[in-house]
Order: structure tokens, then C-alpha cells, then sequence
């Protein structure tokens, strides 16, 4: 199967700030499926933020973005507008959690926002989804990080979400919440350097709300910047290439590759 492409960023739409609008012009450059990592029409996900601060940029990619939802979107009750607004790109049951596929890549798109404790039907959904998947690459998307060297400095309650996934090898964590870009090596639930069965945690949230800083450097953490601009993810039979591409006025950027388990 050829490789398919995954792109995109988390922490997203602002009214009254440039951002948004400049890394859609990036994600105009690229085919693919788009993601969005969370916090995507600042600053309570209701429906007019939608319509106003997220439509006129990244909505022109709404066909082919597959959104998860994040602690802003829950601002409004049950997350009604992000639900209304992304329809059955964003799962079918308004979970917020579900799954496609990206090239042999399995992608599951999560809810950091409801429950993810170790009994709770989402670890039950990704356990099953992960028994049945015959291909070899796993990639997991969602908002609020495990690692991060941000100012919220990690959510430990994300710790089951990691167990679930890191158990079935799965092979890379994309998140957003913090509105920096960092780059993780591979390593277990605990934090502790894995280069032989560890998770790769990305953090990307870059899309355009405004930007943060680094705070206390993590452990494992390898590369980190603060810039607008996009993820782009591709994504292979054996493995995946990264390449950050910065928006216009930002120079920082990131690319290497890493392979499946």
C-alpha cells in the first residue's frame, strides 16, 4: 500500500489573531488528511466561534480533517458545536473517540476530555480496536499531552490512555494543549527512555491560537519551538517521516523519520 499523509495541529482558531489564517495558507500546500488536535474555535467552542474564528481558514479543509476535541470545546455543553459543526468526521456517536485509516497506517482519534481511566469504555474501544488490527504501524491522536516540557508541564491523568496504547506497540502520540511544538524520543508510560518498544510523543499545538513558551525541559524531550505552522506526518508501510513546516514569518522547523514497531 502506498504511504498516506497525515497533517495538521491542535490549539487552533482565535479570533482576533493572525494565526489561524496563516497556517491554513500552509496547509493549502499539502494533500492529505488534516487533523485537529484539539481546542479548535477559542475560547468556549460554541457554535459562533465556529462560524467566525475557525470556518473562514481551516474550514475550507473541513471535507478532509478528521478533529478531536479538546477542554475548550467542553466549554460548551457536552462539546454540542464542535459535534454540529465536524458532523461524522469526528466518529459517529459523539464519543469523540473512533478510528480511520491513513495509507497501512490505524489511526484512533481520542477524547482526553471523558473518561480514559483504565475501566472506562474508551481504554475497552482502543483495546479492542488494537486486538483486531492486522498491519503493523499505530499512530493516536489527542488534546491534553501525557509529557510536556509547556507550561501545564503533562496531565498524569492521561497515564491509561499511554498504558492501552504503549501495551499494543502502538508507535506514535500526536497532542496539542500546549501551544508549542515539541518532539519526543520514544518512551514507556513512565517516562523512561524505550528506543525499543516506546511511544514517540509529539506536541503540536501550533495551528494558531497564540503561542506559549517552554517552561522546565522534560526528560526524553529532544527538539522543542515556538512557532505557528503544521505537522506533516507520512506515513509508510515500515514507518513515518515528520517535517514541521513553519508559517509565514517563523523559521523553525523540525523533519527525521523513526520506524514501526
Amino acid at each position: 500500500m502506498p504511504p498516506g499523509v497525515l497533517i495538521g495541529a491542535g490549539d487552533i482558531a482565535q479570533c482576533g489573531t493572525l494565526g489561524a489564517s496563516l497556517t491554513a495558507a500552509v496547509l493549502d500546500v499539502f494533500a492529505g488528511t488534516v487533523f485537529a488536535a484539539g481546542d479548535i474555535a477559542y475560547n468556549s467552542g460554541t457554535a459562533a466561534e465556529f462560524a467566525n474564528c475557525y470556518d473562514p481558514h481551516w474550514g475550507r479543509h473541513k471535507a478532509r480533517t478528521r478533529p478531536v476535541p479538546g477542554n475548550h470545546e467542553y466549554q460548551s455543553p457536552g462539546a454540542g458545536p464542535y459535534y454540529d459543526y465536524f458532523g461524522s468526521n469526528a466518529g459517529t456517536d459523539r464519543t469523540g473517540y473512533y478510528s480511520y485509516t491513513v495509507g497501512p497506517w490505524l489511526v484512533l482519534a481520542l477524547n482526553s476530555e471523558v473518561d480514559h481511566s483504565d475501566s472506562s469504555a474508551q481504554v475497552g474501544w482502543i483495546r479492542n480496536q488494537l486486538s483486531g488490527f492486522p498491519g503493523r504501524c499505530v499512530a493516536a491522536i489527542w488534546h491534553r499531552p501525557l509529557f510536556s516540557s509547556g507550561p501545564h508541564q503533562g496531565d498524569v491523568d492521561i497515564r491509561p490512555l499511554w498504558r492501552a496504547l504503549y501495551d499494543a506497540n502502538v508507535d506514535l502520540v500526536i497532542n496539542g494543549h500546549e501551544h508549542i511544538y515539541e518532539r519526543f524520543g520514544a518512551q514507556d508510560p513512565d517516562g523512561r527512555a524505550d528506543p525499543t518498544k516506546g511511544m514517540r510523543q509529539f506536541t503540536v499545538g501550533t495551528g494558531g491560537a497564540a503561542l506559549t513558551s517552554v517552561t522546565a525541559v522534560r526528560s526524553n524531550s529532544e527538539v522543542r519551538g515556538v512557532a505557528w505552522g503544521v505537522t506533516e506526518f507520512t506515513l509508510s508501510s515500515a514507518g513515518y517521516a515528520w517535517h514541521f513546516h513553519p508559517a509565514v514569518g517563523f523559521t523553525f522547523s523540525d523533519y527525521g523519520f523513526g520506524e514501526c514497531h
